[in-house]
Order: C-alpha cells, then sequence, then structure tokens
C-alpha cells in the first residue's frame, strides 16, 4: 500500500499510479469501519462522482465494497456535483463519497469523505480515517446498491434560497461556461427549470477538461472572457471539476476575486433578506470582508485556511455567509460546504435585487468601503519540511519588515502580521502537504504591496 495522506480536503493522487484499485479498496474499508463503529448500519452511504477519468469506476467499486460490508448504498445514476451530494447527505442523514480531484490537473482523481452533517470531514475525523487504513473490517451482513438521482432534492431546496423570477425579469445576458464540469446539467438545469434564458460553452464533460485546467481562474476562462467582452449587457459564469468553486466575470470582460463576491453578498443578504449573525472568512481573506462587516455592524469570525475550518466555523454560529478567499462560499440554510452553483445564483440574484451591472456593483462596494485592496500570493518551495519551523518562528518575533511596523501577530494557521497602517499584512503559512510556504500579501495600495514583497528575504 503506497502511503495515504489525507489534506485539507480528502485524499488525491494520480490515476494508475498511487489512485489505484488496491488504494481505493483500502481508504472505502477504513470509511467503511468509521462509519460502522460511530454509526452503525443503520447509516447510508451516499456515492458520487465528477467528469473525472476513472471516477465512476471507482465509485461503482467503492459503493459495491461498502454493500459488502452491510451497508445500504445510493450511487449516484450520473456526474453530481460535490455540493449536490454534500446537500443529499444531511437531506438524507446518510454519509457520504465523492470521488473527485476537485480544480487539480486532469490526471488526477480523489476520495472527499463528507458526514452526514454535509461539510468537509474535520481533522479528527479524517485522523480516525487514517488510522482505519492499518485496521482491519469484515463484513456485519449484506447491503445493497441502489442507483439515485440527487439532483430533485437539491433543486427544491436551492429553490426556495433563491428568487429566480427576481432573476428571470432582470434584463441581463447570462454566459454560462460549462467548463467540462460537474456543474454541466445542474446550473444550466436550474435556469432551465424557470425559463431563464443564457449563453453557453464547453457543455460537455470530458476527463481532460478540453486540455486546460477545471479552475474558474481567468487563466482558463479566456473563451468565456471573450464572449462576455463581445457580447453586451452580459456577465459570465463557471464552476471548478466538482462544482464546489466559483468563477465570475464582470460585463467589461474582468475577473471578480472571490473576496469582491463574498463582501457584495454580504451585503445583499443583508439589505435584501434581512439575513443575521456573523462573517466567517479565513485569515487568508481581505480586509475588505472586514471592512464591509464593521460597516454592517456583523461579527467577523476568522479561522485558519481551508473550508474544513469555515465549515465548522458556520456549524458553529451560523453565519450571515462563510467564505475562503480561493473561491469557496456558502450562506445561512445551506449547507456547511462550499457551493458554487449556488454562489454563481446568488450574483445574479444581488444583481436582479438592485437593478444593476456587476460592475456597478463593485463600484459600490468600493464607495461604500472607501478604499481598495490589493492582494497576491508567492509560493516558496524550501528543501524539505524541517525548515518550515525556524522561518515561523524567525517571523513570530518580527517587530518590523522594511519600513513596516508589526501592530500584531496572529499564529492561527502560520503566522500572520498585521502592520501599523491597519491596511496591510503579510501570511506565511505551510502547505501542509509539501516543503511549501504560502506567502500572502495584501495592502490598500500596489506601492506597498511591491515593497512588502521586496522586504520578505525566505531563502530556500
Amino acid at each position: 500500500m503506497s502511503e495515504i495522506k489525507f489534506g485539507t480536503d480528502g485524499w488525491r493522487a494520480v490515476v494508475g499510479k498511487d489512485f489505484n484499485e488496491e488504494n481505493v479498496r483500502t481508504v472505502t474499508k477504513a470509511i467503511g469501519k468509521y462509519v460502522f463503529d460511530n454509526f452503525g448500519l443503520d447509516k447510508k452511504i451516499i456515492v458520487g462522482f465528477d467528469p473525472r477519468n476513472m471516477a465512476f469506476e471507482f465509485a461503482s467499486q467503492t459503493a459495491n465494497q461498502l454493500s459488502e460490508y452491510g451497508f445500504e448504498v445510493l450511487l449516484s445514476d450520473k456526474i453530481i456535483p460535490t455540493p449536490v451530494l454534500a446537500y443529499n447527505a444531511k437531506h438524507l442523514n446518510a454519509c457520504a463519497v465523492m470521488f473527485t480531484a476537485s480544480h487539480n490537473p486532469p490526471e488526477y482523481l480523489g476520495i472527499k469523505f463528507i458526514p452526514d452533517y454535509a461539510g468537509p470531514a474535520t481533522s479528527d475525523i479524517t485522523d480516525e480515517l487514517v488510522y482505519n487504513l492499518s485496521l482491519p473490517f469484515k463484513s456485519q451482513g449484506m447491503g445493497k446498491v441502489r442507483n439515485y438521482n440527487f439532483s430533485p432534492d437539491y433543486f427544491a431546496h436551492i429553490e426556495k434560497i433563491i428568487d429566480f423570477e427576481k432573476i428571470k425579469d432582470f434584463d441581463k445576458n447570462i454566459i454560462f461556461d460549462g467548463l467540462y464540469a460537474a456543474s454541466i446539467g445542474y446550473f444550466d438545469k436550474l435556469l432551465d427549470n424557470h425559463g431563464i434564458k443564457y449563453d453557453s460553452l464547453h457543455m460537455f464533460h470530458d476527463v481532460n477538461f478540453g486540455g486546460g485546467m477545471p479552475e474558474p481562474k481567468p487563466k482558463y476562462l479566456k473563451e468565456l472572457i471573450e464572449k462576455v467582452k463581445s457580447t453586451p449587457n452580459s456577465v459570465g459564469f463557471a464552476n471548478d471539476g466538482d462544482s464546489d468553486r466559483f468563477g465570475v466575470i464582470n460585463e467589461n470582460g474582468e475577473y471578480v476575486s472571490p473576496n469582491e463576491i463574498i463582501a457584495i453578498l454580504l451585503m445583499h443578504l443583508r439589505k435584501h433578506k434581512n439575513y443575521s449573525g456573523a462573517l466567517v472568512k479565513t485569515v487568508g481573506a481581505s480586509l475588505l470582508l472586514n471592512k464591509v462587516a464593521e460597516k454592517l455592524g456583523v461579527e467577523v469570525i476568522e479561522t485558519a485556511v481551508g473550508f474544513k475550518h469555515v465549515g465548522e466555523a458556520m456549524r458553529k454560529y451560523n453565519p450571515i455567509i462563510g467564505g475562503e478567499e480561493s473561491g469557496g462560499l456558502s450562506i445561512q440554510g445551506h449547507i456547511p460546504e462550499k457551493d458554487g452553483i449556488l454562489a454563481n445564483l446568488l450574483i445574479l440574484e444581488a444583481m436582479a435585487y438592485e437593478n444593476k451591472s456587476l460592475v456597478d456593483l463593485q463600484k459600490e462596494l468600493y464607495d461604500f468601503v472607501g478604499c481598495k485592496f490589493y492582494n497576491n500570493r508567492i509560493d516558496k518551495r524550501l528543501d524539505n519540511f524541517d525548515e518550515i519551523k525556524p522561518i515561523l518562528e524567525e517571523y513570530k518575533n518580527k517587530t518590523k519588515i522594511g519600513d513596516f511596523k508589526v501592530r500584531n501577530i496572529d499564529t492561527k494557521d502560520g503566522v500572520k502580521l498585521y502592520f501599523t497602517d491597519n491596511a496591510s499584512w503579510i501570511l506565511i503559512r505551510p502547505s501542509g502537504t509539501e516543503p511549501l510556504l504560502r506567502i500572502y500579501f495584501e495592502s490598500d495600495s500596489k506601492d506597498k504591496l511591491i515593497s512588502m514583497a521586496s522586504v520578505i528575504n525566505i531563502s530556500a
């Protein structure tokens, strides 16, 4: 058995190498033992898969293996987004196993384990799964596998959250880039169901994702951006491979950052839908969110980077919205798991309620806050893991970096230095899976951003 590691969102590996039949059987055994030990055989297990190479075959293998242990297993009858399967975990009081590698390169596949609370497995759960990898687990009876359509219940739930009639009446050209991903047949289907017109591209599943990456970032959304630019009064939407992340292009053909999207939606949910509660954000997310929350009188709860931390805080605090800078969010009344389909629909709803373009909503956001923030991230590769701790210890004791004086230090995830201008910070955190430091910068001016990056001296 190759080394199997559960990262921030499951286990991932290259198909045909570490992601092989033996290792998938080992992980499935660990999941079966976890569910049996904590819930018994009465707990349903639901299994889904995204469009990736061999995802259906491995999902079927796992479903049959779990049924041989004695569980009742519901196997998705088609490609399914992670948030759709996660919602059904909560709706059906089941544990879920999702075969996906999210936004990773096409040669990868992975397994996400989603407990019945419908959010990412927390560290104590993944620790138990890892412990179970080396333990035996035998058949406890004979269960069964049923093919199941998970979309109707998810659609019914989304229709309670989103005002589709408002979107239908809004004069806007919607362009959906299917990006060969799992949201095909879901985001577009919801629009179809409500008579909302849209244009589209890349609307078929492809294990190679068109030769690109299943990641809704500008680099992989060039055709969508050009289509938006050439179509008057249009806005573009996409999702990643398993549709838990979102990508939004405004009327000028510009990528709208996840920080801006979360901020706009926080304002929308407070103003138009009377949501109350806190904002949950990661330590790597923008001060823009803090500024908006402060002006709205909303408490900010900050977590370590990774949606499993956001999801855990959402279950504890029931906030208005929870989000992360990498393109994941969810809202009160939904599930503690990121949902890119919901995010895109919420942006359309926000535009429809204000009867304004997304460009206008961005302008109003910055007028409301009174300033703009600029972000950057540098990944610094080290020779080995042993180098990480001394670097973090060094930065924990910094009182000044270049011309920037340190106001306070946060160590919930790596080391975050807040500076005395109250508008700038640096976060240095380890990747967790490789000898790599991720260095995040933010400031209210591009010059400051460049200056901060120039004085960070981390030598490999």
